[in-house]
């Protein structure tokens, strides 16, 4: 299949990996900054197949995972309303509020249903005038344009009872947010492709010289992320610190403009609370003035909610790439797939469900031991 299996040729991944190793002399550490980049890593045993002094660093870049437990506690207030219509993506049903998900929120009768686009909750919308539906609006800069479309067609189309919760990160203020950390080791990042098909390179220039770091965009199959490793630790072994793009059949420097012009129309940019890590100054969107009246927030006065982690779960450090998912008690234990205590064990991009996923416990996986698909995704 053209893009896919061309990029799991083994022979050329072997040959990746001499480079690697011929090309190290001292350790790095890089940052994969996407979870599905953090899947296929687990997943192949790309981080077990590097040499020792290539470490790389688990990153914030799950949109479940990241969105923060006020959000989810609102989104529970809102569904829990018996004139709303509240949809969302299937993996942020499980993500663990407060005291419940939307998952239970279901079960006891409130109209929670999965969709696949945001256009599928403006059907919704269009079908049942007498109810207000509600789309959970999360994700990075990859979400962000079906999202401003959706409310964009809702204006236009004069569909008043539709509304967006939304809870949109944007991906260089957390790279900021990394490296000014005092606990930061990061010295190069993975850059992920999907955001940077639709926002460009052009943020990333700035990012790279004043923090000297590496950054290389990078795809989501195996030979992807091996040769975004082998330009990184290049660049480092020189002593440079530039973008580089290793995605090239995806992503153009100037991005996606038809994308952009639609994101710059609907939102903009604000402060936001990401879970586990704080409040990132201008990471974030909202809906920009002209479309203040499809705030969910607002709409549903859910704007005064507050709320605190829980201690026993240290997902937020495995977000910033300060310990890996086994490094946490918890982890495979009191919390799994069907007993989440934090979203990185929920996602579909988690860190923590990738490793419990492909059983990466204490070591290696073990052959044949792969968890079915269907615990990790128990609502279907």
């Amino acid at each position: 299949m053209k893009y896919i299996d061309e990029f799991n040729d083994p022979d050329l991944a072997r040959r990746l990996l001499d480079e690697i190793r011929a090309t190290v002399t001292r350790p790095w550490a890089l940052m994969e900054v996407c979870g599905g980049q953090t899947h296929s890593i687990i997943r192949h045993g790309i981080d077990q197949l590097l040499p020792d002094d290539v470490e790389l660093i688990h990153g914030p870049g799950c949109p479940v995972c990241v969105t923060p437990l006020e959000m989810i506690d609102k989104a529970l207030e809102i569904a829990s309303r018996p004139e709303v219509i509240f949809c969302s993506f299937g993996d942020m049903l499980r993500v663990p509020g407060t005291d419940r998900d939307l998952f239970r929120v279901k079960g006891e009768g409130a109209d929670v249903r999965v969709v696949y686009s945001p256009l599928d909750a403006l059907r919704l919308a269009r079908r049942y005038p007498d109810r207000e539906v509600v789309f959970f609006a999360i994700g990075f800069e990859t979400t962000a344009p079906a999202n401003a479309m959706a409310v964009h067609q809702a204006r236009r189309l004069g569909i008043d009872n539709f509304s967006l919760l939304v809870s949109h990160v944007r991906v260089p203020p957390a790279v900021e947010a990394i490296m000014t950390a005092p606990t930061c080791r990061v010295q190069g990042f993975l850059a992920a492709g999907h955001v940077c098909s639709v926002m460009g390179t052009a943020e990333y220039p700035d990012l790279a010289e004043r923090h000297r770091v590496p950054i290389v965009v990078t795809g989501f199959e195996p030979l992807d992320i091996l040769e975004g490793i082998r330009l990184a630790v290049h660049q480092l072994e020189r002593g440079e610190h530039r973008v580089e793009n290793a995605y090239a059949r995806a992503v153009r420097e100037e991005g996606n403009p038809a994308a952009l012009r639609m994101i710059e129309e609907v939102f903009e940019v604000t402060d936001r609370s990401w879970r586990g890590i704080g409040s990132i100054p201008a990471s974030g969107w909202r809906l920009a003035d002209a479309y203040r009246a499809f705030d969910a927030e607002h709409r549903f006065d859910v704007t005064g909610i507050r709320t605190e982690e829980p201690a026993v779960c240290r997902s937020g450090e495995v977000l910033q790439g300060l310990i890996k998912p086994t490094e946490c008690p918890a982890f495979g234990t009191d919390c799994t797939p069907r007993t989440p205590l934090g979203a990185t064990m929920v996602s579909s991009e988690g860190a923590c469900a990738a490793y419990y996923l492909y059983r990466r416990m204490d070591g290696p996986a073990p052959q044949g031991s792969r968890v079915p698909q269907e615990e990790m995704n128990p609502v279907g």
